[in-house]
């Protein structure tokens, strides 16, 4: 069942401070939050496995999926471009340091939405009634006692490429675009933590696909929640949506530029995700994402852009990151 965004807040208030667990799913506009108690979680309805903490039985382990196909149809290098220009445009304007551009790639696959999410080797993962599967690499927001840290992820590479991750840590744009993340990251924390510090700067995560690995850089941004925060997980995430790593900065005209040029709904793509578990809170940006619509399945990716981008490598870099997160493969069909 959607909430509305006060009774969504109000539900996780009331959990949080009782310690009752609970899942939820946050889309991109905060316009249609769902969430659930855990014991009240229907399986045909939404399944999870969000690092260990499931609604399925984590110690079986599934057979792998074999003779499977999987398509990429992106949109032509000239209709990225448009988006691209008229981002890049606003950048020069002085109206945004970095923009989050995302677009739609239309896949053809022989696995159904369960079996991708099944198969997912991911540390968080999701199907949705099934409207959709994410396997997000991307912790947003962490609460242990009264440390809350967040985890934002920027920048992509191939790790077959020579020397790949010298080159994307001595990368003057992507450590630009990775400053600025960060340190928006930083200041949405000020908003609902008493002391805010850089605990790790630009360290490498490598992500298995299907057909190839990827290198991924991320920071991790800590902070103290004040003595009086009691659990209060609503109003916690509706101070820090959407999440800093798929908008940009700053913020409200950011938000502005991303919707003229993707021309299309987010959904719940780049929302959040996340649980508690009765002590632990934990959640992830909502990337890596498949939806069914009409039948029809389509990849949403992006990536951000900043004045120093190219437009060539943003391309690629938002068509490599569509892929199925399958460590083990036995055969593909191409």
């Amino acid at each position: 069942m959607i909430d509305t965004v006060q009774d969504f807040a109000e539900k996780l208030n009331a959990w949080g401070k009782s310690k009752t667990p609970f899942v939820f799913l946050v889309d991109y506009r905060i316009q249609n939050p769902v969430a659930w108690k855990l014991a009240e979680v229907d399986s045909q309805e939404l399944q999870f496995h969000f690092q260990g903490f499931s609604n399925q039985d984590i110690s079986s382990k599934e057979e792998p999926v074999s003779d499977f196909y999987f398509y990429k149809n992106p949109v032509s290098f000239e209709v990225y471009r448009d988006k691209f220009e008229h981002v890049l445009k606003n950048l020069k304007a002085g109206n945004s340091f970095l923009t989050n551009l995302s677009i739609e790639t239309p896949i053809n696959t022989n696995l159904s939405l369960q079996e991708i999410y099944r198969n997912s080797d991911a540390r968080f993962r999701v199907w949705y009634r099934d409207e959709f599967v994410c396997f997000s690499p991307e912790i947003f927001v962490r609460v242990k006692g009264n440390q809350i840290s967040s985890f934002p992820m920027k920048g992509t590479i191939d790790a077959s490429l020579p020397n790949a991750e010298k080159t994307i840590l001595s990368d003057h744009k992507e450590a630009a675009e990775h400053a600025t993340i960060v340190d928006l990251i930083r200041n949405d924390l000020s908003m609902v933590a008493e002391k805010v510090w850089v605990e790790k700067y630009r360290y490498i995560d490598q992500i298995e696909t299907h057909d190839k690995a990827l290198l991924q850089v991320s920071s991790e941004v800590a902070g103290i929640l004040p003595d009086d925060f009691d659990g209060k997980f609503g109003d916690l995430l509706l101070k820090l949506l959407p999440a800093g790593s798929v908008t940009g900065a700053p913020k409200p005209s950011t938000l502005k530029i991303i919707e003229e040029a993707e021309g299309y709904e987010r959904g719940f793509y780049t929302g959040v995700m996340g649980y508690f578990d009765g002590e632990n809170f934990e959640s992830a940006v909502m990337i890596r994402f498949i939806e069914n619509k009409n039948g029809s399945l389509v990849f949403k990716s992006g990536g951000g852009i900043t004045a120093l981008s190219d437009a060539k490598s943003e391309y690629q870099e938002i068509i490599d990151k569509v892929y199925l997160p399958f460590s083990h493969v036995p055969h593909i069909v191409y």
